[in-house]
């Protein structure tokens, strides 16, 4: 039996500026201290305690306990998937002074959207592989033959990817480009697999990504892409 949502908790938990930075900050996938938390959203660390721990009771956030410090991270990939859609509709954040313009900049750009690449390099990338036939067109971005063939030959883990437990394939509604990238398991191969190739690294802080050269290299050469993204 269909039942109704009840969105009154989750939306609770959201109802807060630092809480929503938090997310932000771990929407890349990573785990992070509540010291860098709390610094990320300029507040406390007793005020980012108690708001971390509105967010653990929502079900929205994990906590690991590592030696004397705690790290918390997104609990899992639906509730990424769930945060991108909403910032489809979210009012996007003041952006104030020359250094926050510029991760913003960097965000839309290359970033990892939980697990997977999002931003201008996440739906170039798509659009690529779809009109090359290596994915279906169509919401479910489904993998082709000829797709699982092209991306074992860069290194991503296909076949781990079709075994995973969770959707090969997904269509992810990217929320600065208004545009589906692609998600599930086969979209974090992909992005494991241009992090470890060096073809992206992590900037030092904030949730983007750094296309290198040999980045830049791959997808003019392998599928015709130009990015706008400056080579790092």
């Amino acid at each position: 039996m269909t039942r109704d949502r009840d969105f009154t908790s989750v939306g609770r938990a959201l109802a807060a500026p630092a809480r929503s930075a938090f997310l932000n900050l771990l929407m890349d996938g990573t785990s992070r201290p509540a010291g860098e938390l709390a610094q990320g959203a300029g507040v406390s660390a007793s005020t980012a305690s108690e708001h971390l721990a509105v967010l653990v009771g929502a079900g929205l956030v994990t906590c690991e306990s590592r030696g004397r410090h705690r790290y918390y991270a997104l609990a899992g990939p639906r509730v990424a998937t769930a945060l991108e859609a909403l910032g489809v509709l979210a009012e996007p954040t003041p952006v104030s002074g020359y250094r926050r313009s510029r991760e913003m900049q960097n965000l839309a750009a290359a970033r990892f959207c939980y697990d997977h690449l999002a931003g201008q390099l996440g739906i170039a990338l798509t659009d690529a592989w779809t009109r090359q036939g290596w994915l279906a067109d169509g919401e479910s971005l489904s993998l082709t033959g000829a797709g699982a063939d092209g991306l074992r030959g860069v290194g991503v883990d296909v076949d781990g990817a079709i075994h995973a437990r969770r959707p090969t394939t997904r269509g992810c509604l990217d929320w600065t480009e208004r545009r589906a990238h692609l998600a599930g398991s086969l979209g974090a191969a992909v992005g494991n697999q241009f992090l470890e190739a060096g073809w992206v690294v992590r900037h030092r802080s904030g949730r983007g990504l750094n296309v290198t050269q040999s980045g830049h290299d791959l997808v003019q050469e392998a599928w015709g892409i130009d990015l706008a993204v400056p080579a790092r």
